[in-house]
């Protein structure tokens, strides 16, 4: 899924679009998987009483919460948290109903660096730190390809003089 172009600037192009890793969202399918179990289980087990009906929609009902609460609500944090680097920025957008932001000018990233641990790497995920100028490293966890992604940003940044051009459309426009 391409991030909206609109909330990119003018000649601001995407250049890394990722969603955490699909390891985030084996435990929410294992819970889907269990408690659709226990539930039919235990919807077998009361069939034969005679409120059964009551016991249905009362199972019924805690499993769509858990449901709801274990799986849905992971799964759609999943699909709205985005680590994006583009021609200018990277940016970090997560939440559903209180969505939050994060955004660093390329300009500003003093240096960037992986982790990943044995797991992490045979699943093809890790940690990507990036220091900018703020006091603490940001790090965000289960990026999918890191060595990819960090090799990208480094070149990014490194290869990208969109700022040294910026600079210079200052100084000429009498505005620096």
């Amino acid at each position: 899924m391409a991030y909206p172009d609109d909330l990119l600037s003018t000649g601001e192009h995407v250049v890394i679009h990722r969603h955490p890793h699909w390891k985030t969202l084996v435990v929410p399918v294992l819970v889907l998987l269990v408690a659709v179990a226990v539930g039919a289980y235990l919807a077998v087990q009361v069939s034969d009483f005679s409120w059964a009906s009551i016991a249905w929609i009362a199972l019924a009902a805690v499993v769509l919460v858990l449901v709801a609460w274990l799986t849905v609500a992971p799964v759609i944090r999943w699909r709205t948290t985005h680590f994006i680097v583009t021609s200018e920025r990277v940016m970090y957008r997560i939440g559903v109903f209180k969505r939050t932001g994060l955004d660093i000018p390329l300009g500003r990233v003093n240096s960037v660096r992986f982790e990943h641990t044995l797991v992490d790497r045979l699943l093809g995920c890790g940690t990507l730190i990036i220091e900018s100028a703020s006091d603490e490293p940001l790090e965000f966890d289960d990026i999918p390809r890191v060595e990819k992604v960090h090799s990208m940003l480094y070149r990014e940044i490194n290869d990208n003089p969109a700022d040294d051009h910026r600079t210079e459309d200052r100084v000429t426009d009498g505005r620096a």
